[in-house]
């Protein structure tokens, strides 16, 4: 498991709105996901496997009631979200959205910490 923060999610009322502001304000790059109601968001450089230089995230857009959180989610990277999971709930966290996949990619799930904060975890296919 990397533990790493590998993506981080803002849900928004207003897409174009917040697409908008992110663009202009920060200079991020925004891409629509056809089909997903999902705004893919590029921080900085990237190639095909994402950041092409370390010290950024990319991350991601989504309406706010199709968010697991109200506020933006830092997302972390795990080998096995299963494990996770079942780590999470020994420790004294919960599941807020359990495994869900995202196209061939991996998978995704929610988790609260002790502390009342959402987290995301991040599993990639065929790890």
């Amino acid at each position: 498991m990397s533990g790493r923060v590998v993506h981080f999610e803002i849900p928004v009322d207003d897409g174009e709105r917040a697409r908008s502001f992110y663009k202009e304000a920060f200079g991020w790059q925004v891409q629509e996901m056809p089909g997903m109601d999902y705004t893919l968001v590029v921080t900085g450089p990237s190639g095909d496997e994402g950041p092409s230089e370390p010290g950024f995230v990319n991350g991601g857009m989504l309406p706010r009631s199709a968010a697991a959180a109200p506020a933006p989610v830092v997302v972390v990277d795990v080998e096995s979200i299963d494990l996770a999971l079942e780590r999470v709930a020994e420790l004294g966290g919960s599941t807020v959205l359990g495994k869900q996949p995202v196209g061939g990619m991996g998978f995704t799930a929610y988790v609260r910490d002790p502390e009342g904060n959402v987290v995301g975890l991040w599993e990639t296919a065929g790890t």
